[in-house]
C-alpha cells in the first residue's frame, strides 16, 4: 500500500477513514468495557481460517447476549471488502463488537460493530531462536471461554512482566496453569507427549491448529496441567495468531528443559507455518 493513502475502517455498515471511525462516550465499551472482539491474521489478502474466528466472535457474542448485525456471510464478505481497500501485506484484522450507546449506561442495546486493520509484525528470529522467559500470576479471567475486551489485568500486570525481565504472565489457580492473557500454552512432557490445559481457557484458532499438528506426530493432549508438571517439562511453548510458536524458557526463575528452544516446539512452528502456507493457496486455486 503507498504510503500516502489512509487506512479504512469499518464502522455500522459504512466503510470511513480509520481516523473517524471513532464511537460515543455513551457506548457501554467504554462505560463498562461491555464487548467482545476477534482478531485474525491476513496475509496478502488473504484472511487465515476465517471461518473459525467467525464462529468464535459469534458464539462469544451470544454469551454476551449480544446480536452480530448481519450473517457470517455478510460479515467476511464486508472483511473481504476491507482487506482490498487497504491493501496491506501481512496485518491484523479486529472485529469489535459493543453494547452499544446505552442510555443509562447499563443495559445493552443496539450493538456496535467496528472493523479495524494494520500492519502486523511477527516474532522476530531472536524470540524463536532464543526463546522467552515468562511469570505466573494467580488469576482466572472472568468468562475464560470468551473473547471479551477486558484485557484489565493483563495490562494491569504489564509493568512487573518487564521488571521481572519477563516476556508475557501465565495464569492459574488452585495449582493448575490455564493461559496468558493474548495465548494459549502448551507443554511437552518427558515422554514427548503435547499438552495443552483444558480449562479456564480461551479456545484459541492456533492452539486447535498446532493440537491437530502435534497429533499427526506425536501424542497430543488437553488436560490439567499443573504448576509442578510446567517445571518439569521437557519443552515448553505458547501459541497465538500473531505470534504463531514461541519457546518457551524459562518460567519465573526455573530453567524448562535444557535452556533452550526444543527439537517438537521448532517442529510444530515449521509444522504450523507450512500449513498456513497451504490453506493460503487453497484459498486462492
Amino acid at each position: 500500500m503507498a504510503a500516502d493513502l489512509p487506512l479504512y475502517a469499518y464502522l455500522n455498515q459504512e466503510f470511513l477513514p480509520l481516523k473517524s471511525a471513532t464511537l460515543h462516550v455513551s457506548d457501554l465499551a467504554i462505560q463498562r468495557g461491555y464487548g467482545v472482539f476477534d482478531f485474525i491474521k491476513v496475509e496478502g489478502k488473504q484472511p487465515l481460517f476465517l471461518q473459525n474466528y467467525l464462529d468464535r466472535f459469534y458464539s462469544s457474542a451470544g454469551e454476551l447476549n449480544l446480536k452480530v448485525p448481519c450473517t457470517k456471510q455478510e460479515l467476511k464478505a464486508t472483511i473481504f471488502d476491507l482487506v482490498q481497500k487497504n491493501d496491506l501485506g501481512t496485518s491484523g484484522l479486529k472485529m469489535i463488537l459493543t453494547g452499544g450507546y446505552s442510555e443509562n449506561g447499563f443495559d445493552p442495546v443496539v450493538p456496535n460493530l467496528l472493523i479495524q486493520q494494520q500492519s502486523l509484525t511477527l516474532p522476530g528470529k531472536e524470540m524463536v531462536e532464543n526463546g522467552i522467559k515468562v511469570i505466573t500470576h494467580e488469576y482466572v479471567r472472568e468468562l475464560p471461554e470468551v473473547k471479551t475486551i477486558n484485557y484489565t489485568m493483563g495490562i494491569r500486570l504489564q509493568k512487573t512482566v518487564k521488571e521481572k525481565g519477563a516476556a508475557d504472565v501465565l495464569y492459574h489457580t488452585n495449582g493448575a496453569v490455564s493461559e496468558f492473557p493474548r495465548c494459549n500454552f502448551f507443554i511437552v512432557k518427558q515422554d514427548g507427549t503435547v499438552a495443552t490445559p483444558s480449562q479456564n481457557i480461551l479456545r484459541g484458532i492456533t492452539r486447535k491448529n498446532v493440537l491437530s499438528l502435534a497429533a499427526r506426530k506425536f501424542k497430543a493432549v488437553e488436560e490439567e496441567i499443573t504448576l509442578e508438571d510446567v517445571l518439569q517439562a521437557k519443552e515448553a511453548f505458547l501459541t497465538s495468531t500473531t505470534k504463531r510458536v514461541v519457546p518457551i524458557v524459562k518460567v519465573d526463575e526455573a530453567v524448562i528443559g535444557e535452556g533452550k528452544p526444543g527439537e517438537v516446539t521448532l517442529s510444530l512452528l515449521q509444522d504450523l507455518i507450512e500449513f498456513e502456507g497451504s490453506y493460503i493457496r487453497d484459498s486462492n486455486e
